[in-house]
């Protein structure tokens, strides 16, 4: 097995490449012509996000390129004074990373820049760049203030000074998700580009566009506004106990294409390229048929490059269906594929397939006649093919006589709440108004359902011999290997240990299977789970490939690059032995200032479907696989542990479980459920969620795990993070994590429900299987019977301070515990790791001894990483070789963690780190916990 870096950084580059999108091209301004002399305006030029925040960016890479880093390679002349300018501020204002998890600013602070200095900018300078920069992440969501959905009162500033000063003026923007664009749309840059973010390698694959290289071929996949007030959830988002999705089905284009066009900027699907294409539609050959028993639409489209340079489009195919009596949104995305590259005058036949069962409507009122059914309602079905959701034309049509049932399903997942969602109202000209109807309501019985749903299975045997691999190979039963686990070894492989477990990788999110020394016996391997979606995040500091974000790939269009992509990922998780990437995340774009929009896709649940689908494909190609989350409506960061999604069931089947099962249908063997509950109850302890829809609807066989350390239960009955049996009755595989699996480290309540009878054995055994299943297919069995492959990395230049994860070691963490550190090398930029195993959890006193020869004026300072979140600062200073000491408070309250000590300035000599227990964790409340963590952000603020 070969993993080439340069292609791998190649296929990296196409996708930032695709993946931009050029909003605006006045004056044809872009591409960048060579030797013109070019001004970067924006503190970000220093600063690329080559992510957002959280445990879905935590990448660590040797370099990131931003674009400046790029643009200074070019053919092109750069001011250097303007640069300079921009350096020194970046002294003065260094660039705010936080301290803690999810505590980094979405921006940072502008540099002021005086009229005269725009003005000297310009006489040295043709064309002007100004970079604006934002990040979003976890635990937080965008606020419609400045400096985070806003634009900041300097960045205003910026633009309209330069703006003044230079006929040619190009705005690009690094961020996680669309920002207010109402300030850029009033001054009006000659071109605007959506670079988002582009993962290490962003800064040269957007320079490949900018100076034309590659013409620009990104379209959105979401919808631009005037307003944020203009959104389709505006008004049902934000709240920190519920949100009601009054708006159901009509989520983005759905909601502005029927109800008000004029509030759209720039449409859904939208995007420009260098030159130009002709999609004749009007030759379209449409046809109506079976593939595979399945009803389909079939579209063949001819697309022509007319312009003078080469390129790629887009074509999407969208489906109106009648309004019937349902109501219906004026389009929705039936197909769409990307052309090859098209030299100028070429031409290329596209065919764009639709699959009727994805535009089926899910009747949850009854009112055509089949309940909780999908149908097709009586009318006639048009489709519109074209680059973007406004610039379509008609190719075909057929019509329904009566309505036909597709899939006639039951009642899951109803609100028990009764709200009001809105539908289309044709108006007198024609038009379509805002009307309302209510949503129905059901009852809360789902974990009656779960408790009455008792799976046969073998009565316990003991062991006979039988382990894991001759299952794989056929030469015994799962059944029969199942009967062998005592209650004991069943209660501890619904437990995922980590994070950080030793069973694993080090410093990854977690361990599941062969969590304990009997599961192991029995062959069973312990599998890792690596956080993702944008590469591995490795706590033990070791590098990873940084890709590039969730909506930059969604923007490509491209699902055949999306998988090559993600298949360079699977041979790196591969080399690192890690199994499970915790992504795709295919939450939908339900609202723009949801702080994690940046790992998800799209507002459109085809397109996530498709996209997560194509890089899980990529996940398995070198026997690896992704897990989709989160499972289901996680649409909003703030309270995201409690706040309840109240959904009705049309607009939960048709838009928020959509594209998992798109992706399941195409092979997703991994699920993550959502920390919160989704009409009252958690997703974790849904039945009807894991076990109906996904399992017996859908067909899927694979796992499904927690989030971590979720809570567990509902509202009427309350919550806790130990009852497990409901989350196994609910068919929730295991959970993540516990701090030690093998044992009841965490007080769950198996071993009682068991005894008491509402939990069965056949329900852990049920989850049992279903982990099994799945590793007995994974790497980690051929780690465990040494079948693995080797793996050569070629073209990959490894630097001084690369951490190889298998030289990680754990020490025991107690009261008193010292690690001596001398000899240890302390030069600037190098790094000290090592694992802990907490033998007794609680706060502690790290206490850092050490000593300089240097003047006392001299700054040491030595940063302190605990599972890749900073920590601390110890600031060391000259002290004529005395010893110094140094201390901070930690709180250990997990069995295992990476720590990883930075030396970010040379001439120290570590001594010893020594830990002291201040407190017993059973000494500690939830007050001083939180206390804690918000002295992180407190002192970001």
């Amino acid at each position: 097995m070969i993993l080439d870096w340069k292609q791998y950084e190649e296929k990296a580059k196409q996708a930032v490449a695709e993946g931009v999108v050029l909003l605006k091209n006045e004056k044809d301004v872009l591409p960048l012509e060579k030797k013109s002399r070019v001004s970067v305006f924006g503190r970000m030029q220093n600063n690329y996000y080559k992510s957002g925040t959280g445990s879905g960016g935590m990448v660590n890479v040797d370099k990131v390129w931003g674009v400046m880093d790029a643009l200074e390679q070019e053919d092109i002349i750069l001011n250097d004074r303007l640069k300079e300018s921009y350096l020194a501020f970046e002294q003065k204002v260094p660039f705010n990373k936080g301290m803690g998890f999810g505590n980094e600013p979405w921006s940072q602070p502008e540099m002021p820049i005086e009229e005269a200095d725009v003005k000297a900018a310009a006489d040295e300078s043709e064309v002007a760049i100004v970079i604006l920069g934002r990040t979003a992440g976890e635990e937080q969501d965008f606020t419609d203030t400045p400096g985070a959905y806003r634009l900041s009162e300097l960045e205003v500033e910026l633009l309209r000074k330069v703006r003044c000063h230079f006929s040619k003026m190009i705005l690009l923007l690094n961020v996680t998700a669309p920002l207010d664009m109402s300030e850029i749309h009033s001054i009006s840059p000659d071109a605007v580009m959506m670079i988002w973010a582009g993962g290490e390698i962003g800064g040269l694959g957007t320079a490949d566009v900018l100076m034309g290289r590659i013409s620009p071929s990104g379209h959105l996949s979401d919808t631009i506004l005037h307003s944020l007030a203009d959104a389709s959830a505006h008004g049902y988002f934000g709240d920190l106990k519920e949100n009601r999705y009054a708006e159901d089905i009509y989520v983005g284009y759905r909601y502005y294409e029927t109800f008000c066009k004029e509030k759209v900027l720039y449409p859904f699907g939208y995007g420009l390229s260098y030159t130009t294409f002709e999609i004749k539609t009007g030759e379209a050959v449409f046809e109506r048929k079976e593939v595979d028993g399945k009803d389909t639409v079939e579209v063949k489209v001819e697309v022509k490059n007319t312009g003078n340079r080469s390129g790629k489009e887009v074509v999407q195919l969208y489906v109106s269906v009648p309004q019937g009596k349902l109501g219906q949104p004026s389009l929705a995305l039936a197909a769409f594929a990307k052309t090859k590259e098209l030299a100028p005058g070429e031409s290329e036949w596209i065919t764009l397939t639709g699959c009727s069962y994805y535009f089926a409507s899910y009747d949850d009122l009854g009112v055509t006649g089949y309940p909780h059914a999908y149908v097709h309602e009586a009318g006639d079905y048009r489709f519109f093919a074209g680059n973007n959701v406004r610039d379509v034309a008609e190719v075909g049509r057929y019509t329904l006589e009566q309505t036909e049932l597709v899939q006639q399903l039951s009642v899951q997942m109803a609100p028990v709440k009764g709200f009001k969602r809105i539908r289309p109202k044709l108006a007198e000209d024609g038009s379509y108004q805002i009307a309302w109807e209510e949503v129905p309501a059901g009852e809360n019985v789902d974990d009656q359902k779960a408790r009455e749903d008792q799976p046969d299975c073998k009565p316990y045997t003991g062991d006979r011999g039988i382990k894991l691999w001759e299952v794989r190979d056929k030469k015994a039963s799962m059944e029969d290997f199942l009967a062998q686990l005592s209650e004991e070894d069943l209660a501890a492989i619904v437990r995922a240990e980590g994070m950080g477990s030793p069973r694993v990788t080090p410093g990854t999110a977690a361990a599941f299977g062969g969590v304990s020394d009997r599961l192991v016996a029995y062959g069973i391997p312990a599998a890792c789970c690596s956080d993702g979606p944008s590469g591995m995040r490795l706590d033990c500091g070791a590098r990873a490939f940084s890709l590039p974000s969730g909506t930059l790939l969604a923007c490509t269009w491209n699902t055949k690059l999306n998988q090559e992509l993600y298949a360079f990922l699977s041979l790196e998780m591969y080399k690192n032995h890690v199994d499970v990437l915790l992504g795709p995340g295919i939450n939908i774009h339900r609202y723009p200032l949801n702080g994690r929009n940046f790992e998800y896709f799209s507002e459109d649940p085809y397109l996530t479907g498709c996209m997560a689908s194509a890089q899980i494909k990529g996940l398995q190609a070198a026997g690896n696989t992704g897990t989709i989350k989160h499972f289901c409506a996680n649409n909003q960061e703030k309270c995201r542990q409690s706040v309840d999604s109240i959904v009705s069931e049309r607009a939960l089947r048709q838009i928020y479980l959509k594209g998992f099962e798109i992706a399941v249908r195409g092979g997703a063997d991994s699920v993550m459920t959502t920390y919160g509950p989704v009409n009252g109850i958690w997703t974790n302890s849904r039945h009807d969620l894991n076990t109906e829809i996904l399992r017996r609807e859908w067909g899927f066989t694979g796992i499904v795990m927690t989030d971590w350390w979720a809570d567990i239960g509902d509202l009427e009955h309350g919550v806790s993070k130990n009852d497990f049996a409901r989350m196994v009755r609910a068919g929730n595989d295991f959970y993540a994590v516990c701090p030690e699996a093998g044992v009841n480290s965490t007080g769950d309540n198996l071993q009682e429900e068991l005894a008491g009878g509402s939990l069965g054995r056949g329900q852990l055994v049920r989850c049992a299987a279903n982990i099994c299943g799945f590793l007995m297919h994974t790497n980690a069995m051929t780690r465990l019977l040494k079948e693995d492959e080797k793996m050569e990395l070629v073209n990959y230049t490894a630097t001084k301070k690369e951490i190889d994860p298998s030289d990680v070691s754990y020490v025991k963490i107690s009261d008193g515990t010292c690690l001596d550190l001398t000899g240890q090398n302390t030069d600037r930029g190098s790094e000290y790791v090592f694992g802990i195993d907490v033998m007794e959890k609680g706060f502690y006193r790290m206490s850092f001894t050490g000593s300089s020869e240097l003047s006392e004026r001299s700054q040491i300072n030595v940063a302190l990483f605990i599972q890749n979140i900073p920590i601390a600062n110890f600031s060391f200073h000259g002290t004529g070789g005395e010893d110094m000491t140094l201390d901070t408070k930690l709180l250990l309250n997990t069995k295992y963690e990476t720590v990883r000590i930075y030396f970010a300035g040379g001439g120290l000599t570590a001594k010893q780190i020594k830990f002291t227990l201040i407190k017993p964790a059973e000494e500690i409340t939830e007050e001083e916990i939180a206390a804690f963590y918000h002295s992180f952000s407190s002192e970001d603020s």
